[in-house]
C-alpha cells in the first residue's frame, strides 16, 4: 500500500503551528520517504521492555472465552495511516511498535477464538465545534479536523476519510458480528454504549488494544476497571504521540503496569486465546 506524499504535505499544513516543527517531524522524514515499506518492518522496542527487577506482582488473569471481549479503540485512518492529519506526531510510534500489523493479528485470533469483538470509535460532528473549552489534545483534534464527520445521520464523505476505519480491518469490523459502539467524544467510554454492549453479552474480561495509548486506551482502561471489568492491555497493539513534551506511549506503559490486570504482547495474547479455545 502506498500513499501520495504531496497529499500528506497538504494535510501537514492543517496541524497547529505549535506542533508542525517538533522533533517528531525530523525523525519521521525517513518514514515518509519510504512509505509503507518502513511501516511493515518492525523495529526493536527494548527501551519499553518490562524492568527485570519489577516490584509489581505478576498478572494472574486467566481468560474465560465465554466472558471475554477484544475491545479496540479508534482503529481509524487518523491514528494508524500515513494519510492521518497527525501522522507526524504518532507515525514514529505506530511504525516502531508495529501496531497496525499487531492489531490485525488480534482481530484474526479473536474471530477464530469466537470471542466478542467490539469497536469504540471516535467521531466529531459539526455541533461538537460549539464547545466553549477544551483540553490541549481536544484542541489539536478539533483544529486538524481529526475524526470529522458531517453528521451523525449520514455517512457522506466517510469512506477513506480520517474518521473511517483502516481498510484492512473492515472485513473484521463489518462482518455483522462485531459490535460498533456509539462514539466516545473525549477519551473514555463514559459517553458511549460500550459498557452496555459488553454487559448485555455477559462480558467481564476485556482484552484492550487500539489507539492512543495514553489517551483513549488509558481512559478506557481506567473506566472499565472502575466498573468491575478485568482488563489486559496489549502493549504492542497500541502506540502514542511523541512530541517535545513527552513520549505518550512510555507514559501510558508505566500506568498500564500499575493499573491493568495484565500487560501482554500480541504474541502472548494470541497464545492465551488459543489455550482458552482448546
Amino acid at each position: 500500500m502506498t500513499y501520495e506524499h504531496s497529499e500528506k504535505e497538504v494535510e501537514r499544513k492543517r496541524l497547529p503551528k505549535s506542533l508542525r516543527a517538533t522533533g517528531a517531524v525530523a525523525t519521521l522524514s525517513l518514514c515518509l520517504v519510504l512509505g509503507s515499506v518502513v511501516a511493515q518492518v518492525p523495529t526493536p522496542t527494548d527501551k519499553y521492555a518490562a524492568p527485570a527487577n519489577s516490584a509489581l506482582p505478576p498478572s494472574d488473569m486467566q481468560l474465560n472465552l465465554n466472558r471475554t471481549a477484544l475491545v479496540v479503540t479508534d482503529p481509524q485512518i487518523d491514528f494508524l495511516s500515513p494519510k492521518s492529519v497527525i501522522w507526524e506526531l504518532v507515525g514514529e510510534s505506530v511504525t516502531e511498535i508495529n501496531t497496525v500489523a499487531n492489531l490485525d493479528r488480534l482481530f484474526v485470533a479473536s474471530k477464530r477464538a469466537g470471542i466478542v469483538v467490539a469497536i469504540s470509535p471516535h467521531y466529531y460532528y459539526p455541533t461538537d465545534k460549539g464547545w466553549k473549552f477544551e483540553g490541549a489534545l481536544e484542541k489539536v483534534m478539533h483544529e486538524t479536523g481529526m475524526f470529522n464527520r458531517p453528521s451523525a445521520y449520514s455517512t457522506e464523505g466517510f469512506e477513506n476519510s480520517g474518521a473511517d476505519f483502516l481498510s484492512q480491518y473492515k472485513k473484521y469490523i463489518f462482518d455483522s458480528k462485531t459490535v460498533i459502539a456509539s462514539p466516545h467524544k473525549v477519551y473514555g467510554p463514559q459517553q458511549n454504549d460500550l459498557e452496555l454492549q459488553l454487559r448485555k453479552r455477559r462480558v467481564d474480561q476485556v482484552i484492550l488494544a487500539g489507539m492512543s495509548a495514553n489517551l483513549c486506551i488509558e481512559s478506557h482502561l481506567r473506566e472499565l476497571l472502575e466498573h468491575g471489568f478485568e482488563v489486559a492491555v496489549v502493549r504492542d497493539a497500541t502506540a502514542a504521540a511523541r512530541i517535545p513534551d513527552g513520549d505518550g506511549y512510555l507514559a501510558a506503559l508505566t500506568n498500564f503496569r500499575f493499573l491493568a490486570n495484565g500487560v501482554w504482547t500480541t504474541e502472548e495474547t494470541i497464545g492465551r486465546l488459543l489455550k482458552g479455545k482448546s
